[in-house]
């Protein structure tokens, strides 16, 4: 068994360092997320020389570009602060950690990447960054990486599956050939494994070495109280009881029907105006992702929705998991109901699984709620809507959509559920777990109803 975690950022950062010409790079994400652990097995593997640096842990260096950005001086800062610093030219690896303390640090990039003489990988938590602040100070001398918690195939690796074997997913995606009932068998239970723990490294390995879930609601909900720590630690001048109301709300909302987000239900008397920016800064942070209610359904999607009608989920299904009730822990535990709290939890996940796509998210619901769509993705030339179904039940507005005349841009759809691939005709049909596959198999697919062949 390997001792760490593979990650897809391992193969990113190889090509950034093998690139010709590399900027200095940013890697973004939320906190805990594994980003400082797969840089410094980056370093470790590719560098003669690496140079370390916390600004958190080791507050010292906040200083070190106090007198200015010529490269020398502040390399005569670092080893004066510690002398047993190798600093080669092009053998070593800069890295800056927890930038978001020390803003400067930004400012550097662009004499660092003019000297030319190291190469530079900074990370900090968006939750603290401002990245404003850092996008004007370093703008054409930088590149970033977003990074997110675990996704559902780097979870798959964990548990020992190769690339060879998703590979096989994907063709029968490709293919519409439905898996084998063992596939589909050994594939429910590891998507119901990863919706309960969420993608969280140390939960992850946690339960990958142990091989059960002991001690794993403890973790989550320790790291559902870290970030809430975080919160109050990086708010700045926002008002944290008021971002912590919002944030301890999510699974609230996302238990009602609609599961539309509103401030008036935050708090006794709350006004949409006290609250400006709060929604923001969580989304920003990193820690929840916002589904935007779609206007009208036409492309292009960015034009056509209504930024005061959203959803919030959490970033990582596991937080979800672990802001649960007690009851709901119970039915969602021993009885494995994954239904809980109206379908929340299989929304989330497949929220989370999209946007560590790349996805932004989108919903539509009318004004008499007769029609209703989750999630909706795009092909090159049509609008998909995506029904994410918690149970098997009827999919009428799905067939609505496509079967309307009005709905010019929407010509088939996806439903994902507890089934087997398929196609009847008007929209495909997979497994949830093979959500993580969509970007690629929408990039690569032929829908039936236009293929000549078919």
């Amino acid at each position: 068994m390997s001792d760490r975690l593979q990650r897809k950022i391992d193969q990113y950062l190889i090509e950034w360092k093998n690139s010709e010409g590399h900027l200095p790079l940013i890697v973004r994400g939320a906190r805990q997320i594994g980003k400082t652990e797969a840089i410094e097995h980056f370093a470790r593997n590719n560098y003669k020389h690496v140079v370390e640096i916390n600004f958190i842990l080791q507050p010292e260096y906040q200083h070190i570009f106090a007198d200015g950005f010529d490269v020398d001086r502040i390399i005569q800062n670092i080893t004066f602060i510690n002398p047993d610093f190798a600093l080669e030219a092009h053998e070593t690896l800069i890295f800056f950690d927890e930038m978001q303390v020390c803003p400067s640090c930004a400012t550097s990039l662009k004499a660092f990447k003019i000297d030319g003489r190291f190469d530079i990988i900074c990370s900090g938590s968006m939750m603290g960054l401002n990245y404003q602040e850092i996008e004007s100070n370093s703008v054409g001398y930088k590149q970033d990486y977003n990074m997110h918690s675990l996704d559902f195939e780097e979870y798959l690796w964990g548990k020992g599956y190769s690339s060879k074997q998703i590979d096989m997913l994907y063709e029968c995606m490709k293919e519409l050939k439905p898996l084998s009932t063992g596939m589909m068998s050994s594939l429910r239970q590891n998507f119901q494994e990863y919706l309960m723990l969420g993608g969280m490294p140390a939960v992850v390995w946690l339960f990958i070495q142990q091989k059960n879930y002991s001690g794993i609601l403890n973790l989550q909900s320790q790291l559902l109280l870290d970030y809430e720590e975080d919160i109050t630690k990086y708010a700045g001048g926002l008002d944290k009881v008021k971002i912590l109301n919002v944030y301890r709300k999510i699974p609230v909302f996302l238990g009602q029907d609609n599961k539309k987000f509103k401030i008036s239900k935050v708090a006794h008397g709350a006004r949409s105006r006290e609250y400006v920016g709060v929604g923001d800064w969580l989304i920003n942070a990193g820690i929840v992702n916002v589904c935007y209610c779609l206007d009208t359904l036409s492309l292009p999607l960015r034009g056509n929705y209504n930024p005061d009608n959203y959803r919030l989920y959490y970033g990582d299904t596991g937080l979800l998991i672990a802001s649960l009730d007690e009851e709901a822990q119970t039915d969602l535990r021993a009885n494995r109901n994954f239904g809980v709290y109206k379908g929340a939890l299989i929304e989330n996940v497949v929220a989370q699984m999209l946007k560590q796509q790349g996805y932004n998210l989108y919903f539509y619901r009318n004004d008499n709620a007769t029609v209703e769509m989750d999630f909706f993705l795009r092909d090159a030339d049509s609008l998909i809507p995506l029904e994410v179904k918690a149970t098997n039940g009827a999919t009428k507005s799905l067939n609505a959509l496509i079967s309307a005349d009005k709905y010019s841009d929407i010509i088939y759809g996806i439903k994902l559920g507890d089934t087997n691939i398929g196609w009847n005709g008007k929209f495909y049909t997979f497994p949830y777990a093979l959500t993580f596959l969509l970007k690629r198999w929408l990039k690569e697919h032929i829908p039936v109803e236009i293929n000549a062949d078919s």
